[in-house]
């Protein structure tokens, strides 16, 4: 055998060998919330389905709660990850041992969805909508939607906190609740399947800092390389779903149940929504603060700094080539 021959055959075992090494390795569990299982959490979907997650060496365990037991657990350690941030911005605002550090949503993707017989916003009133967390992102919405078609949202409906929008849309069709305001693909499958009216939509009318990654700050200092794995996932399933609209399609409509021409409307209907690097522009979070301190009554508001840390989503779009 020729030395040449030798050194080559030994660079192949030892590649091989680190590759199954590699493969034989433990992968490092955590565990993310999410509130809602539709688009407002699709990169975690993905990220999951797409085995982006396992690619880092990560074994994610993804729970839906409610944004305020989420708050309260990732206070206390019990998740690495929380995915809905709007309720974690504002428990930071408390004081709350919690940072963003990456947004995935930049404006609202809530629809005012109501029952067949309820034509216009005015038609509400008296009448029941759902939230699943008041003063949280979706109930916001729906006030923003009420206003705007000239209800008072704390006098002319009553609001009932409690369920994710899935629950919301199956009690509009059994009359339990009139209205919620509601994302893709439940406003879409209420349309389609059930007839129901969809009256306004929230996209265009404010920026509003609803999902990404808030982690507890102690979690952030001892452990910013696991953050970072959490990062490149969900930056890869970002990447993934401009990309590769169809494929997308395909896995959200087998996890929602619902048809592929369902999922695609829902893509192309929140993606203007969505950012592209996981860091929304300094006058987002500038206006997102404020309506946050109005709604807190706070005499101003928060400094960003004491809410994001983009550190480390910076390291991993630079790492990854996304500008």
């Amino acid at each position: 055998m020729t030395q040449a021959l030798t050194v080559a055959l030994t660079g192949l075992f030892v590649w091989l060998y680190s590759v199954a090494c590699y493969a034989q390795s433990p992968l490092q569990k955590i565990t993310l919330s999410y509130s809602s299982s539709g688009m407002p959490t699709v990169d975690w979907l993905i990220a999951k389905e797409r085995q982006f997650f396992r690619e880092e060496g990560l074994e994610p365990l993804l729970v839906q709660m409610s944004a305020n037991m989420a708050v309260t657990a990732g206070t206390t350690g019990d998740l690495n990850g929380l995915g809905s941030i709007g309720s974690a911005i504002r428990a930071i605002q408390r004081g709350v041992p919690l940072r963003v550090v990456s947004v995935s949503l930049r404006r609202p993707i809530f629809w005012l969805v109501t029952r067949p017989e309820i034509r216009s916003v005015k038609d509400l009133k008296g009448k029941l909508i759902g939230t699943a967390t008041i003063n949280g992102s979706q109930h916001m919405a729906a006030r923003r939607m009420l206003s705007i078609g000239g209800l008072d949202p704390d006098k002319d409906v009553t609001t009932m906190a409690g369920g994710d929008e899935a629950r919301h849309l199956q009690s509009i069709v059994s009359n339990t609740l009139q209205g919620a305001a509601i994302s893709p693909p439940w406003v879409f499958l209420g349309r389609e399947k059930f007839k129901l009216n969809v009256l306004d939509t929230s996209i265009d009318k404010y920026a509003s800092i609803q999902n990404g990654l808030a982690v507890n700050t102690k979690f952030l200092q001892e452990r910013p390389d696991l953050v970072k794995k959490m990062l490149r996932a969900k930056t890869k399933a970002s990447r993934f779903i401009e990309q590769h609209e169809r494929e997308t399609a395909e896995v959200l409509a087998k996890l929602w149940n619902s048809d592929v021409a369902i999922a695609v409307e829902s893509l192309r209907a929140t993606k203007a929504a969505f950012t592209t690097t996981g860091i929304p522009t300094d006058d987002e979070i500038k206006e997102y603060l404020a309506l946050d301190a109005q709604v807190l009554k706070l005499p101003e508001p928060v400094a960003a700094a004491r809410v994001f840390d983009f550190a480390l989503q910076r390291e991993v779009n630079k790492e990854l080539g996304i500008k």
